[in-house]
Order: structure tokens, then sequence, then C-alpha cells
């Protein structure tokens, strides 16, 4: 996905921009980039793949480079940014969190008005540069950036780093989120709440979808109010959001447990001890500790100081080898329980089989699942959020195939928790896992946790629903 952070001061700003950023790192593992501005030197930016390391050990040695009162920084999964940009509305930098599916079309169409491409990554085009582009075709930043909502099929959240502040615009249905802080003599911009705490920042405004704000050290000013109509992602909550943050004022952490409480309180399975799977699942598993009425154990733990997050990484074998290596079961506690786990999710499954593998194989005796999400059937064509690039990767899907003869026929009755299709399609994924019993949670279960309408929220990869793309 990516996670963005800017922030403009009295005063120099290179500390909060370099730690703020990095509070970001959860939400990608690709490429990272800041880019400051001063009045006299003028912009400053450096680009480092994280493919191979992590923020903090890439851009230390280069802060003394970086000079100003104000700037940005992302975390990224796509390409390498930001794009700094000399145009008619001044010059300027820019960062995204962005899925853009009609990039080529975009492309396309920019060509033929005589426009180019300068910044290409591994022969593709910089969706970072391709909104620049739509940018630039507006005579105000305010008309550009609603070019890029008018014409982006998928996402686009971004700050822009101008000479005289920072522009902060979200997704036009607000699929990504901004919160805006504050502290004495500085305002700040970021995906990830978890960003303030340290750095003393306070939240005092989260961005409505489509909404614009322009960020100066003394305050911000909304260039463009928000959108009626929200389709903020479900899966910022269940997976991606570091548990300290909070997405539309709804902490992530308070979300999982009660939405693991819900399911504890439901679940009639006899069972000793529940653990969670780190990091995502322990939320859920505390609260459905608490629901079901029996104690949570820490069973498996990650091993934090050299193992880094395993989700998106494209090689699947060193995924997997990461995703195993990080976990170290504890004997004591496993050894003759009929345990509970708790995972976000299931995506190809491969991580899970491991796991149960080695609950098992440290002594449990029975072995129970319990997803915090409903059963991933549909592709996300809005935020990216798996590294997938076939729907066949996700489990649910390579069943559906081998029951129909076809991995898209009859999605919406495999979505739907009940029915024969639905119940045939977990025994199976739980049967090929090795798992004692598999539950998922209910659609209507992680509703209730976030707190907001169903209609703001997007649950297209578990029901098919919210299919706009624009």
């Amino acid at each position: 996905m990516g996670g963005f952070f800017g922030t403009i001061s009295t005063v120099d700003c290179v500390n909060d921009l370099f730690y703020g950023t990095d509070y970001n790192s959860h939400l990608g593992t690709r490429r990272a980039g800041m880019a400051t501005f001063d009045p006299e030197r003028g912009f400053s930016r450096s680009i480092h793949s994280l493919e191979r390391d992590y923020f903090r050990s890439k851009f230390e040695d280069e802060l003394d480079q970086f000079h100003g009162n104000q700037g940005i920084g992302v975390i990224s999964d796509t390409d390498p940014q930001p794009i700094i940009v000399n145009s008619h509305l001044g010059r300027y930098a820019v960062v995204t969190v962005a899925k853009i599916n009609n990039q080529r079309e975009i492309a396309d169409q920019l060509l033929a008005q005589k426009m180019h491409f300068s910044e290409m990554s591994a022969n593709k085009i910089n969706q970072t540069e391709l909104v620049a582009l739509l940018i630039n075709m507006g005579s105000t930043f305010l008309e550009g950036i609603q070019k890029v909502y008018d014409q982006v099929d998928g996402s686009c959240s971004m700050l822009i780093l101008t000479e005289d502040g920072i522009i902060a615009a979200r997704d036009k249905y607000g699929r990504t989120p901004i919160a805006i802080g504050k502290k004495d003599g500085a305002y700040a911009a970021t995906s990830e709440t978890s960003s303030f705490p340290n750095l003393d920042y306070d939240p005092v405004h989260d961005l409505g979808p489509g909404e614009i704000v322009k960020l100066r050290a003394e305050g911000y000013e909304v260039l463009k109010q928000p959108e009626q109509e929200e389709q903020i992602c479900s899966f910022l909550w269940v997976y991606y959001g570091f548990p300290t943050s909070a997405y539309n004022g709804i902490n992530v952490e308070a979300m999982r447990e009660h939405n693991g409480f819900l399911m504890g309180k439901d679940d009639d399975t006899e069972v000793d001890i529940v653990c969670g799977v780190p990091d995502s699942g322990v939320g859920m598993a505390v609260g459905y500790a608490e629901g079901h009425g029996v104690p949570y154990r820490r069973g498996v733990l990650k091993y934090t100081p050299t193992w880094p997050r395993s989700f998106t990484p494209g090689n699947q074998s060193r995924r997997d080898l990461v995703a195993k290596m990080k976990l170290i079961p504890n004997r004591a506690i496993l050894t003759g329980q009929r345990v509970v786990f708790c995972d976000d999710s299931i995506v190809r499954g491969t991580q899970l089989r491991d796991n149960v593998r080695m609950f098992f194989g440290y002594g449990a005796k029975e072995v129970h699942a319990r997803i915090s999400c409903p059963p991933l059937v549909y592709g996300c064509p809005f935020i990216n959020f798996t590294s997938s690039k076939s729907d066949l990767e996700l489990i649910t899907r390579r069943i559906i195939q081998q029951f129909e003869g076809a991995p898209d026929r009859h999605l919406d009755l495999y979505a739907t928790a009940g029915t024969p299709e639905y119940e045939r399609m977990v025994k199976e994924i739980a049967r090929q896992l090795g798992i004692t019993t598999l539950k998922f949670n209910t659609i209507s279960n992680l509703v209730e946790s976030i707190g907001m309408p169903k209609c703001r929220i997007c649950t297209h990869c578990f029901d098919g629903s919210g299919c706009r793309k624009k």
C-alpha cells in the first residue's frame, strides 16, 4: 500500500520528517524518499530501495543534506518518489499513496498531448509522475488535483510540497486516510496517526473523502470540502494499521479487540487457550479470549530484532522463509492444549499452513483457527493490499476453481456466510491447511467493530460490493 508524512514548522523540520516518515514503515517495503524545501537552498531530495534494508539505516547518514522548515516523506510499495516538478504552478514535490489501474490509458492521452515521462522505473511508468502531469494540466493546484480525482481508476491520496506550504489531498472516496496533527509552531499530515505521539503532535483533523487542505506552520486551510460518499478500506483495521493508529478517529487496536470479542462470544468451541499470530492477530485474540471466557496466552512470539514484515516481497519462497523464521513457538504454553489461534486473514494460505504445523509440532492437541475478517473472495482493485498478480493466488479462488471448474463462478454464493457453497469452501480450506476447525468472522461483526455505517466502508474483497472505481 504505502504511507506518507509531511510537516511544516517555524523551525527546522528535518528530524520530525525523518521519524514521522519512519513510523509509516509497516505500510511498504519497496521504496522510500524524502524531500525538503528551504527558501535559500531550494528543494532537496533522496530516494532509496527498502528491499534489503530499513528506512532509518538508509537515510540517517544523509540527514545533514536536508534543510528547511517543511518537507514530505513516503514509504512506497510502488515506484520511486518523491517526484520534483518544475511547472507553470511553480516548483513542487509530490508523493502519493495510490493504485492507478488505468495508468497506461492516461499516459497515452498525455503523450498524445505532447507531454513526456522522465521518471521511468524498470521501464514502467512512475505513477507519481503521472499524477504530477495531471496536476500540471490545471490552472491551479486545486484544479489539477481535481483532474486526478476525475481520471484515476483506483485510488490516489497525495501530499504536495510547494514553496508556500504543504497541500494534503485525500482520495476521492477516502479509501486511504490522511490525518492532521498539531503542536506548538508546527502542523503535520500523515497516513498513520502512530507518527504523532512521540513527536508531540496531537491529532486535530481527519480529512474526509476528496478533501483538500493546505498546511502552514500556523494552521491549515480547507481548499475543498469533503465529498459525501466514502469508501474507506476495512482492511486498514484488519491488517495494515499499527495498533496505536486511528482512521476517522477509530483506533485500530480497540476495533480488533471488539471484533475478536464478538466472535469469541458467539463461538461454542471448547478450547483451553487463545493465542494471536503476531502482530495483527494479537488484538483480536485478546478480545476473543475475553468473549469466549478462556485465557489468552502467548504461545507464539515474533522475533522482532532482525525479521521484517513479510507480506509483500515479490519472491514467494523468500516471503515463506521469512514468515517461518520470524515466529518462534513456545512449547511450554502449547503442549497438550486445545488452542484457538487468531489471525487477521487468509490470502494464499501458505503462512497459515506453516503455523498450524508449528502448533501441532510443538505439542498442541487441537488447533482451531479464527480469522478476524470474512474470506477474501475478490481481488482488490482499489488499494492493492496484497502483492497478488492474479486472483488465483487467493486460496478461495483456487478452491472455487476446484469445485466449479472456473475461478469466478458463483462468487456471490461462496462469499455469503451460511450458504452451502460458503460452508463447503471453508471446510475445504480447513482440510487443506490441516486445521481442526476454521471459522471466519462475519461482515456484520466487522462493520459493528469499526463503528461506521457499512455504506461508508469498502468491503469489496469480502462481498464484491463497492465496485465503483473512480
